[in-house]
């Protein structure tokens, strides 16, 4: 069994990287594997300050929802991030979060796999390589931690029209995978 933290970053509710991500929980969980789902909305996130006072103190200064979230990264497995694709790379709220997550780096981190979500209007697979990107960065700051996959949610604009396409069965194989 591993641990999977799964990361929303959608501002809506039920959005379409939202999807992607319940139906990758559903397989994690369908595999025998402890999911913990974490919306960004829901954590009141604030913006990181560059005081890197955290490397000292493993924790962040700012009162929000972070510092409760430090402990459950470090030990998690697999790391699942989903976000919507607006101007071609991770939402807003998906980079804050990710510069948040700046008291992991030097430590003794368990996770190894990480797995990319995005959903897009642009109907061309090419508007996902801004995010892959933004990824690969945050990723390649940890040592032995890969990207292990990537669901190209394209072509998708209302809430919920990714339900018509593949994109969550692929979703759901995924987790299922892990």
């Amino acid at each position: 069994m591993k641990n999977v933290i799964i990361v929303t970053s959608s501002p809506r509710k039920g959005g379409n990287s939202e999807v992607l991500a319940q139906k990758f929980a559903e397989g994690a969980k369908a595999a025998g594997n402890s999911v913990q789902f974490v919306a960004v909305r829901d954590i009141n996130l604030k913006f990181c300050t560059g005081c890197m006072t955290c490397q000292s103190r493993g924790k962040c200064i700012l009162d929000d929802g972070m510092n409760a979230l430090y402990d459950s990264f470090q030990s998690a497995d697999v790391i699942v991030f989903a976000t919507p694709v607006y101007y071609y790379s991770v939402c807003g709220q998906l980079k804050t979060f990710l510069d948040r997550l700046n008291p992991l780096y030097g430590r003794k981190n368990n996770f190894k796999d990480v797995y990319l979500l995005a959903t897009a209007a642009d109907g061309d697979e090419s508007a996902m390589d801004g995010c892959v990107s933004d990824i690969q960065g945050w990723i390649d700051c940890f040592d032995g931690v890969s990207l292990k996959g990537v669901i190209r949610g394209v072509g998708v604009t209302k809430k919920g029209e990714i339900n018509n396409t593949a994109f969550p069965a692929q979703a759901y194989e995924a987790g299922k995978a892990v």
